[in-house]
């Protein structure tokens, strides 16, 4: 019987060709795919890197590097024209502690001869005295309750604690609060603030003992802080950000809440709800203006704006990405038009009802935007961004006091991003980031309500005990 294979017609391939030629192409699809999944790991790993370059761009601290000099760089000082804005003058003090008399020279020195005093004219010096630290001894009175034999002793309202005997010899509160200062909301170093102490002020106080120091500070300012909590999570408007944050070479978060006159940081373990909750309360049901992490859609009772800012800079990196993609060039172009709405009626040129309207009609046509269809991926992620955010996306032509950035919480975070890169990325301690959270928020509030933190930190440190501060809780603050 004759083999089925030799009545293959010629030029025909065999059953056995077809199989090899089968597993030839299987073992080449393999491959493919395995080329094609290396390729798709190489492009996240390149968009990465091109998204953390482009992000430096925009980071909070300019970089050392500011790239290759012009060839032509425009000459420093003001345009030329006479629309270059109002001449600045230091104005003329009106106390004066110090007259000096300045006679002319008796003599001409070009020439020698006599000289006549034609007028007087005024210059003023403002000028830092010498420091030198004032130090006072108390006569510390101590007694005994006839009735119940307590021990008693008298307290001077200048003091700081009731320590006698070998911790009879302690730094003042204006002392303490200025170092608490330094630290806390300029970004000094403990030993610098030795450093300035000893040259300028003529105080000697070592970096351990400055650092137990402002501990206390902490701990007097703390009922201070639970108060400043609690007057963010009652206010009618809140900004939030946060920022990463080292404790004890671990990652933490650097949340920060503020309001026009309060602000509160928290240093925490996390970057989610929870954490936001500790402080704004799982219930905030006022108008919480704040980025896109999805953590803060969580406060579902809230009114909720995201930042434009964000969405406008992340829609024009797209259009550079994909020029192609109409999606990110139209978002952009409506979001600036929502801007320009916002501008028109601070000016008076549109009523309520007028932005509306608009708001309406720029809310249909963003619709239509986002319902087109797209292939590129990153589009397809930022329209599903921008479905998952619609409710706050114009918040700001709702109501007109709400702003349409969270440029207040990143302000507030400025300060602490230079600290970090200052002192080594954070806190060495969970009781070094207690007390940084603390007096951020007590100097940060004082600034904001025009009043001196220094002052305030010292009142604290006055008082027999921990309490709220009579400076920043004289009166109700408004929200």
């Amino acid at each position: 019987m004759s083999n089925p294979t030799d009545r293959v017609p010629a030029g025909r391939p065999t059953i056995e060709q077809v199989l090899n030629e089968n597993e030839r192409l299987r073992l080449d699809l393999e491959r493919a795919e395995r080329e094609r999944d290396r390729l798709r790991r190489e492009v996240e790993r390149l968009r990465g890197q091109l998204e953390a370059a482009r992000r430096a761009g925009f980071r909070q601290a300019a970089p050392f590097s500011k790239g290759v000099r012009a060839a032509h760089p425009r000459r420093p000082g003001r345009r030329s024209g006479s629309a270059h804005g109002r001449h600045g003058q230091r104005p003329a003090p009106t106390l004066i502690n110090d007259v000096q008399d300045v006679p002319v020279p008796p003599a001409c020195p070009q020439c020698g001869g006599a000289v006549d005093d034609t007028h007087v004219t005024a210059q003023y010096q403002e000028d830092l005295p010498p420091v030198r630290p004032v130090v006072r001894r108390f006569d510390v009175h101590i007694g005994r309750c006839r009735r119940c034999g307590r021990r008693l002793q008298g307290r001077h309202p200048l003091q700081t604690s009731d320590a006698v005997g070998a911790a009879a010899v302690q730094l003042g509160p204006q002392a303490l609060a200025v170092a608490a200062s330094f630290n806390k909301q300029l970004g000094l170093s403990f030993s610098k603030i030795e450093t300035v102490f000893a040259d300028r002020f003529g105080l000697t106080v070592t970096r351990g003992a400055l650092v137990r120091a402002v501990h206390r500070v902490a701990a007097k300012a703390q009922p201070t802080y639970t108060a400043l909590c609690e007057t963010v999570k009652t206010s009618a408007m809140v900004v939030a950000d946060e920022t990463g944050w080292r404790v004890h070479a671990a990652l933490h978060w650097l949340w920060v809440f503020t309001t026009p006159d309060t602000t509160v940081y928290a240093i925490l373990p996390g970057r989610g709800f929870e954490e936001a909750a500790s402080v704004l309360g799982a219930d905030f049901g006022g108008i919480l203006i704040r980025d896109g992490w999805a953590p803060y859609r969580q406060f579902t009772e809230a009114l909720h704006q995201t930042c434009v800012a964000h969405l406008l800079r992340r829609s024009r990196e797209l259009h550079q990405d994909h020029p192609h993609a109409r999606i990110p060039g139209d978002v952009h172009d409506l979001l600036q038009r929502a801007l320009a709405v916002r501008d028109r009626y601070a000016a008076g040129t549109i009523s309520e009802h007028g932005v509306a309207v608009v708001r309406g009609q720029l809310e249909q046509q963003l619709a239509r935007v986002l319902d087109r269809t797209t292939v590129v991926p990153d589009v397809q992620r930022f329209v599903a961004h921008l479905d998952r955010e619609w409710g706050a996306l114009f918040g700001f032509l709702r109501v007109p006091a709400v702003d349409a950035t969270n440029w207040r919480a990143e302000q507030a975070l400025r300060p602490a991003v230079i600290t970090r890169k200052v002192n080594g990325g954070g806190n060495r301690t969970t009781q070094g980031a207690a007390t940084q959270q603390v007096l951020a928020s007590v100097l940060r509030t004082a600034r904001q309500r025009e009043l001196d933190g220094i002052e305030v930190l010292a009142t604290l440190l006055r008082a027999p005990h921990p309490i709220v501060s009579p400076d920043l809780f004289s009166r109700a603050p408004p929200c």
